[in-house]
């Protein structure tokens, strides 16, 4: 997360990059001005969202992890697996709110939200700032380029040895991967969100845009124009490559819901249900067992 592993929500029968506000992006731009409390606000607690019947979720409209589609409904592997361990907890109202990738830990610490389903990389850096669950996913890297790869890249270390520009969202994690690569920030286009990255290869404003492998697959099925770079080498850093953890996310104030929704996660992940979610939005068999590999005390420390 890449991200790492974010943005008004996804509408694949429009121009990608072109920021037309839907209906939908407007009532919950409204939603979150009227019912979002100010910065600095106390995190609710369990026991305050069992007794108001309802929590707010987040989610950074990138596709699989977590989105809201046209209808207005919550998908992805974060939301569905969340709205199972909100059924378990007793919480039967969910509010969804979409943000930036950027927004979802500023968003986090002042209260905006009270949990994020974005399956955002558990990162040390990011365990400062806000509360992980265990691990409900893994994923690796992946490279989107223009149709038939013009510049023939396969690999992040590409940009580190050449002089090719290469995209990634704001707030994602693939920023620390490509400097730890060597790549300067010259070299790196910042863009909001997913929506703008076709735009951004296919005009040639970058070369590429690094992002997990399956945010690149769902990109290149939305255009002709781009596709996702064939024999792709995932980077190694430090001697071991890449491969990011999901979780759910939390203020630091939140221990007691990060807690519940970390037991009754590990519950369902002995469930085939649970597996047949992450296959349903492109996960694959080594994605699910990798997740169980690698706890949220581990990631944390680096």
């Amino acid at each position: 997360m890449t991200m790492n592993p974010g943005a008004s929500p996804i509408q694949p029968q429009h121009e990608p990059g072109r920021k037309r506000p839907s209906r939908l992006a407007m009532a919950l731009a409204l939603g979150i001005a009227m019912c979002v409390p100010l910065a600095g606000a106390q995190a609710a607690t369990l026991a305050d969202i069992k007794e108001r019947g309802q929590i707010r979720i987040a989610v950074a409209n990138e596709i699989p992890y977590g989105y809201v589609d046209l209808n207005g409904e919550a998908k992805g592997a974060g939301p569905d697996v969340a709205r199972h361990i909100m059924k378990q907890l007793g919480i039967e109202n969910i509010q969804w709110i979409t943000t930036s990738f950027s927004s979802l830990i500023p968003g986090l610490r002042a209260d905006h939200f009270d949990m994020v389903a974005a399956e955002m990389a558990i990162l040390p850096e990011r365990c400062k700032q806000v509360l992980f669950s265990e691990p409900n996913t893994s994923y690796g890297e992946g490279l989107l380029v223009a149709n038939g790869n013009p510049q023939d890249l396969h690999s992040y270390q590409d940009f580190a040895d050449s002089d090719h520009k290469v995209a990634i969202m704001a707030g994602a994690d693939q920023l620390e991967m490509l400097q730890a690569l060597g790549v300067p920030s010259g070299r790196m286009v910042t863009i909001s969100n997913n929506a703008d990255a076709i735009s951004t290869v296919s005009t040639g404003r970058a070369a590429a845009y690094a992002a997990t492998s399956l945010t690149v697959s769902e990109l290149a099925k939305q255009s002709n124009r781009v596709e996702a770079a064939a024999n792709f080498t995932d980077p190694v850093i430090d001697g071991t490559p890449v491969r990011s953890w999901g979780g759910f996310t939390f203020s630091q104030n939140s221990e007691d819901l990060r807690g519940a929704v970390s037991n009754e996660l590990a519950k369902f992940k002995q469930t085939n249900e649970w597996k047949e979610i992450l296959n349903t939005y492109g996960f694959s068999d080594t994605d699910a067992t990798e997740s169980t590999h690698r706890t949220t005390e581990q990631l944390c420390a680096g």
